[in-house]
């Protein structure tokens, strides 16, 4: 999901106006945060997708390090830091499912500004990236595994990815809470 299917995402979801909220589009300052309503639920759809991308990489892993566990020398000389790099890619899954909506409504603690929000739609965009990467890394460690090849290069390198993708994350807290 790039750019172009992100604003596909977006125009999906405003195209699907009801009658009530065409009339109500109508009323002044109202249409604005009706756009920004949203904007907020792509935001939330998009999340949604790079998570149940992030876990299904996750399942993967899963059944490569079962496939390592076949062999008991690999599998203790890995178990470190193959759960090391798993226990941070179940950690960014929670922070991205967690994670505040792009737009806060009139009373939320937390409000999010119109540029803001295209930059964080920007940060999410990248996460897609870093999911793509991660996935990347777990399939090279899958053929490390079966073919004997370098087991720790491959774990070490879905660390870094996965590592990466946290630091992405964290930049996206501060473009909600206003730091630069």
């Amino acid at each position: 999901m790039m750019k172009d299917q992100i604003s596909d995402l977006y125009d999906k979801i405003t195209g699907e106006a009801t009658g009530l909220e065409k009339l109500l589009g109508k009323i002044p300052g109202l249409s604005g945060y009706m756009e920004k309503g949203k904007r907020r639920e792509a935001d939330q759809l998009l999340r949604e997708t790079i998570a149940a991308r992030l876990e299904g990489s996750r399942l993967q892993l899963g059944a490569v390090s079962e496939e390592l566990s076949s062999d008991i020398i690999k599998a203790i000389d890995h178990a470190e830091p193959l759960g090391r790099a798993d226990n941070r890619l179940m950690g960014l899954i929670g922070k991205i499912k967690d994670a505040p909506q792009g737009y806060a409504g009139f009373f939320d603690a937390v409000k999010v500004k119109e540029d803001d929000l295209a930059r964080i739609y920007a940060f999410d965009e990248s996460m897609l990236h870093h999911a793509d990467d991660i996935q990347a890394s777990v399939a090279a460690l899958e053929k490390a595994v079966f073919d004997d090849g370098d087991i720790k290069g491959a774990i070490r390198s879905l660390d870094t990815a996965v590592r990466t993708a946290n630091e992405t994350f964290a930049s996206r807290d501060e473009v909600i809470l206003g730091v630069n």
